[in-house]
């Protein structure tokens, strides 16, 4: 089977009920009007918040929804077609126009806001509901008080956005859509050659990916994107200063409402025992591919018992993630239905001219209609049916905590925005094993286990690798070049996957920060762990509730950004403030699965 008869050609999303194209003169229109009630806004509302707080609220939440509205079609259109360049040239006018808008005309919203005090927005909301109901995320905006910077200062910042880091990564992503790697005398763009790292049944064939990737990834790409960290790192670090933040990851911190000393436990916990569980399963791995050791190529080998079949679309989405999550929650599985399939918000085809990677983009339309789109590069592997409940959970998230909070209050913070999504993957492969359970094999059920394995491994340990690396990038307070971020680069890899010749030969594989296009949010990469434990920690509590757990799920997928962790976890009798709570996450999930590697591998 070929990626043409996946079906996934056939699924593509219809964006026509946001416009019909970047040229539609209906996105002009609603630029100008944006335009518009951005000045109006500042001239109704600026030194009036002391008695008009909710009505300037009301106001803001509309602008914002408008302003969303142009700016996630956009980007959605650049996704599929990202070496269009009057698309491109569009884009970079619209954040220009909307940018010096928000710089000229918004600004004051913030330092007014953070200016009142606790008594004035107190007795302005004992009168307004929608004051009252956005609360959270006015007192979210106040924690930041001591780092804003004079009106004036944040004005030009939002003016140069366009000009900023972003920039560098936009182009970024059109020089990275472009690379094609040589391989067996076909040119493969970056999805492809990942996957045939990750999913070929030839050693020697994804050791050569590997080779090419690598070879690939270095030269002039790794001078651009080593230019682009720096753009980065660099910018960050003076406005950190200039803002009085203590250190690089304090403002993400923050943002996901999480103390620094329990993102230092999650970082120590994976060091100390997700590191070795890591090596643990992949040693075993080594043995039951009949190797001495791996190399990086054969991290997310399949075992050599697996079906390798390719799963079509419409099998993966109908007959294994739309039944997996009806398992669960028939609410969520109507959502997925109703919302994302009928109405044609899935992009599925790999191909060339596509960004690479997969992502759900949600938001909440001018009328209060919460909306969710999926974009994947679907080449048919297990993996890729696991990115559909992945990416359906982000979904479901997004549309529940759209309809109940507002455009405002649904985007939970990064730190716990993956629970839906690492939720539905559990659900998916909750839903393969108790199948399997009844009428498959050791060796199937082997097979499901080891993938499940390898996916945690490269959610938790991979990405606490990953941020290890911005870590160091971010500490260094200088300019990298290429060839000082290799070693960081090795550096962090051998922390946790063990010394060269331990458990993996690492040739080839030193260029590979190159591609990583999450390294320009900083410190994004950890929240995945954070989301994976977090979630495995939920998940455990599943059958002890019984009935009860779906409704205490919903209700937190509703919460969006109107609850910390604490309070999320709270329903459940967890809090992650407590110290054993990741460790002892990482070995009820990861330990548990990779103890029963070891118990069915030696059925085998």
């Amino acid at each position: 089977m070929t990626q043409k008869t996946t079906g996934a050609e056939r699924v593509r999303w219809d964006l026509s009920f946001l416009y019909t194209g970047f040229e539609d003169p209906a996105l002009k229109r609603d630029l100008q009007e944006a335009l518009k009630r951005a000045a109006a806004f500042r001239k109704t509302y600026k030194g009036r918040l002391k008695k008009n707080l909710g009505a300037a609220l009301r106001s803001y939440a509309d602008l914002s929804a408008r302003i969303d509205k142009i700016g996630v079609y956009l980007f959605l259109a650049h996704s599929t077609d990202v070496e269009n360049e009057k698309l491109n040239t569009e884009r970079a006018e619209v954040s220009l126009a909307l940018s010096q808008a928000s710089g000229e005309h918004l600004t004051f919203f913030e330092h007014e806001l953070v200016a009142l005090s606790d008594k004035d927005i107190a007795r302005q909301a004992k009168k307004d509901a929608f004051l009252t109901k956005h609360l959270p995320w006015i007192a979210q905006i106040r924690r930041f008080k001591p780092h804003l910077l004079s009106e004036e200062v944040e004005g030009a910042l939002a003016k140069r956005g366009p000009f900023g880091p972003g920039a560098w990564s936009e182009f970024y992503d059109e020089i990275e859509a472009d690379l094609r790697f040589a391989l067996d005398g076909k040119q493969l763009t970056l999805t492809e050659i990942l996957h045939v790292m990750s999913d070929d049944a030839s050693r020697e064939r994804r050791a050569k990916a590997l080779k090419a990737l690598n070879a690939g990834l270095g030269g002039s790409f790794a001078k651009y994107s080593a230019q682009t960290l720096w753009q980065t790192a660099g910018s960050g670090a003076l406005e950190d200063r200039e803002r009085g933040y203590k250190h690089p990851m304090q403002s993400r911190n923050m943002s996901n409402r999480v103390p620094d000393k329990v993102v230092e436990a999650l970082h120590a916990s994976v060091t100390e025992i997700g590191g070795p569980l890591a090596r643990r399963w992949y040693k075993l791995k080594a043995k039951l591919l009949g190797l001495e050791r791996l190399r990086w190529s054969d991290r997310n080998a399949h075992l050599p018992f697996e079906d390798r079949s390719l799963v079509p679309f419409d099998v993966a989405q109908h007959e294994i993630v739309l039944p997996a999550y009806e398992s669960f929650s028939p609410t969520l599985a109507k959502l997925i239905r109703e919302e994302l399939v009928a109405k044609k918000r899935i992009d599925a085809p790999a191909g060339p001219n596509r960004e690479s990677g997969a992502y759900c983009m949600s938001f909440v339309m001018p009328d209060g209609t919460p909306i969710s789109l999926n974009f994947l590069n679907y080449l048919g592997s297990k993996r890729d049916v696991m990115t559909i409940a992945h990416e359906e959970g982000h979904a479901v998230h997004g549309l529940l905590a759209g309809k109940a909070q507002g455009g405002l209050q649904s985007h939970a913070p990064m730190a716990y925005a993956e629970t839906a999504s690492v939720f539905g993957e559990m659900t998916t492969f909750r839903f393969l094993r108790e199948r399997l359970a009844k009428n498959g094999t050791a060796q199937e059920q082997l097979a499901l286990v080891a993938g499940k394995i390898d996916d945690m491994l490269n959610t938790v340990v991979r990405q606490i690798s990953f941020s290890n690396f911005e870590r160091k990038l971010h500490g260094a307070g200088k300019k990298m070049a290429p060839s000082d971020l290799d070693a960081i680069w090795m550096d962090v890899t051998r922390e946790l996957y063990g010394k060269n010749g331990d458990v993996f030969d690492y040739a080839d594989m030193e260029h590979l920060w190159a591609y990583i296009g999450h390294f320009h949010r900083p410190f994004y990469v950890y929240s995945y762990a954070f989301g994976e434990l977090l979630t495995q920690s939920l998940y455990a509590r599943k059958d002890a509730y019984g009935k009860k757990f779906e409704p205490l799920y919903l209700d937190l997928l509703r919460a969006g950004s109107t609850k910390d962790a604490v309070g999320l976890m709270k329903p459940f009798g967890l809090d992650p403030r407590k110290p054993d709570f990741w460790s002892e996450g990482l070995k009820n999930s990861l330990g548990a699965l990779v103890t029963e590697a070891e118990r069915l591998a030696k059925k085998l």
